[in-house]
């Protein structure tokens, strides 16, 4: 576990040293939101309609950009090979760099996302539900995303083949995330539609490390 946190404060380091890295994301994020009113108008109602999906979309691509680079560095300095010999055992290697990866996309995301909802005139009760939809879609994104990262590493246009194999994966997540602050918003219990997103998150970290780890023990052969 210590070798664990220290690939995370690594990465994190590595991502604050590279500050174009760190900001990208969170830019994409707030710019693509505040774009949508001005495509389909500053109508209140219509934009307190939109604004749990157009919050939530610009969110999971937000995370995308972010994907491609959680193995990529390492595969082309040779640390990936380092890291697959070393005692610690790849599939922690996996988390802490699905961890990282959270801190320094979804936990911006889970910080600006209030004051995007209110651009959005976002529905008063749909607030919480919006960030605790966050707390728990992000992370499920960024596990999601760590196995898209490693079946594409070294792939020619791994950019776009990354994208193409985790949105659909994406989309139960986005479903019931939209759908717990919509519910919020009309007065229903989100809670349902919560605890779907957080099982999909604790399979996820159960199960995509070693999946990860393979796809990457083959990219190294």
């Amino acid at each position: 576990m210590n070798a664990a946190l220290r690939l995370f404060r690594h990465d994190i380091s590595l991502q604050l040293r590279n500050g174009s890295d760190l900001v990208a994301p969170i830019a994409f994020f707030v710019l693509a939101t505040l774009m949508i009113p001005l495509g389909v108008g500053p109508e209140p109602n219509l934009l307190t309609r939109l604004a749990p999906g157009m919050i939530w979309v610009t969110a999971l691509l937000a995370t995308l950009l972010a994907l491609d680079r959680m193995f990529l560095r390492d595969f082309e300095d040779g640390t990936l090979d380092l890291l697959a010999l070393a005692p610690l055992p790849l599939e922690l290697a996996v988390i802490a760099k699905v961890a990282a990866h959270w801190v320094t996309t979804g936990l911006p995301v889970m910080i600006v996302a209030p004051l995007l909802g209110v651009m959005m005139r976002l529905d008063a009760h749909g607030f919480l539900a919006l960030e605790i939809s966050l707390a728990l879609g992000t992370p499920a994104l960024s596990v999601i995303g760590a196995f898209g990262a490693a079946v594409t590493l070294g792939a020619r246009r791994g950019g776009a083949l990354l994208a193409v194999l985790v949105l659909p994966l994406y989309i139960p997540i986005l479903i019931f995330a939209t759908s717990a602050v919509s519910a919020a918003g009309e007065g229903l219990s989100p809670q349902p539609h919560l605890l779907l997103l957080a099982a999909f998150f604790v399979a996820g970290i159960a199960l995509v490390p070693f999946a990860a780890a393979a796809a990457l023990r083959n990219a190294l052969e």
